[in-house]
């Protein structure tokens, strides 16, 4: 049977490329005799294959010198904690912006540690914008700002990158790598790799050099940044196998042309859908328009009864994992990097059937 096409928010699509690939090479990568998932972390094969993907990855977003990469694990949800622990020293403020759950979730973990600024929220808005600029309270002395470029939840994506003093730390779970980024206006990104980069189980951080070393002394070993920079993220066994698949996603996305090349693909993905939507009577969309997410699209039947039947029906058309994030119903088309322009069709001609035969 063949493949059907995944909207799912994460863990996400992977390119079939990559797929196929890991499917020839799972039992005996290149000879060796075994598959990437037995290989020690420490042999010189996984330490080739850890090499390259981090040096592909560095090269997709022009990473400089100035940067550690770092694989670990945990998820993002991790790095709730892993940002304070390692980048307040010795202060005791830290500046949020909240613009949807996983914002939220950032906060809540941060007042653990230190007393939170938020210095916007669109929360009175239901999540559908983001706070202008220039009415931020930020501090006169916080340790950094923390964001969320692209709420995955709520389909809130950040059009600017904001200019602060402190250093900035952002969220990049749902976009990161869908365009090109100038990493050097940041001083911690982090990522969930489950979305864009690869499969569930790794977290990738960028971290500017001068921020490590700073962990408070009750950091466990394993929260702490300098740790895993030094010992190159594996001062305890990775997740081999997602990083392996995750380098074989960086080498699909140069051979695409790189970021530029997925930014077009995927800005002609998402004016395609939210097109679609505008101009019905039968499908909308909360978000502001200057916020539209690129990577996830929520929208509403104009009769939320209707919820389940389309999303029965959409699985029998072999279109996956359409429902809403439970805390906000509705639907979600999640058209990451591997989901193809011929998906985001699927699915429009399915939407345009759907409200043909129910509104």
């Amino acid at each position: 049977m063949a493949r059907a096409y995944n909207f799912c928010a994460g863990p996400a699509a992977l390119p079939e490329e990559v797929l196929f690939q890991a499917q020839e090479e799972i039992a005996n990568w290149h000879g060796v005799g075994c598959s990437v998932m037995e290989m020690s972390h420490r042999s010189d094969e996984f330490v080739s294959i850890a090499d390259e993907a981090t040096q592909d990855f560095k090269d997709l977003l022009a990473i400089g010198d100035d940067y550690e990469v770092l694989f670990v694990q945990g998820g993002a949800s991790s790095q709730f904690s892993m940002v304070p622990l390692n980048l307040l020293s010795d202060k005791t403020t830290a500046d949020y912006v909240n613009t949807g759950q996983w914002s939220k979730k950032a906060i809540s973990e941060a007042k653990r540690y230190c007393d939170v600024n938020v210095v916007a929220s669109s929360e009175a808005e239901n999540f559908t914008t983001v706070p202008d600029f220039d009415q931020w309270a930020l501090s006169k002395d916080a340790a950094y700002l923390h964001y969320t470029p692209n709420e995955t939840i709520g389909g809130v994506e950040f059009d600017f990158i904001p200019n602060v003093d402190a250093p900035l730390v952002a969220d990049y779970s749902s976009s990161i790598l869908s365009e090109p980024l100038d990493v050097s206006k940041f001083g911690l990104i982090y990522a969930g790799a489950q979305k864009n980069i690869g499969p569930a189980g790794l977290t990738i951080v960028i971290v500017r050099k001068d921020l490590l070393g700073k962990a408070k002394d009750f950091t466990p070993t394993m929260f702490d940044y300098q740790v895993h920079a030094k010992a190159g993220s594996m001062n305890n066994t990775p997740p081999t196998y997602a990083w392996y698949l995750s380098g074989l996603v960086f080498k699909w996305l140069k051979r695409q042309g790189g970021l530029k090349e997925m930014a077009e693909i995927n800005k002609r993905k998402a004016d395609k859908l939210y097109g679609y939507i505008d101009q019905s009577d039968f499908y909308s969309n909360p978000v502001d328009p200057r916020y539209r997410s690129r990577m996830n699209v929520p929208f509403v039947l104009a009769d939320d009864q209707l919820d389940s039947k389309f999303l029965q029906k959409a699985e029998e058309a072999r279109l996956l994992n359409l429902a809403g994030h439970r805390s906000v119903g509705g639907m979600r088309a999640s058209i990451y990097n591997a989901v193809p322009e011929r998906a985001v069709d699927a699915l429009i001609d399915f939407m345009k059937a759907f409200e043909k035969d129910y509104a």
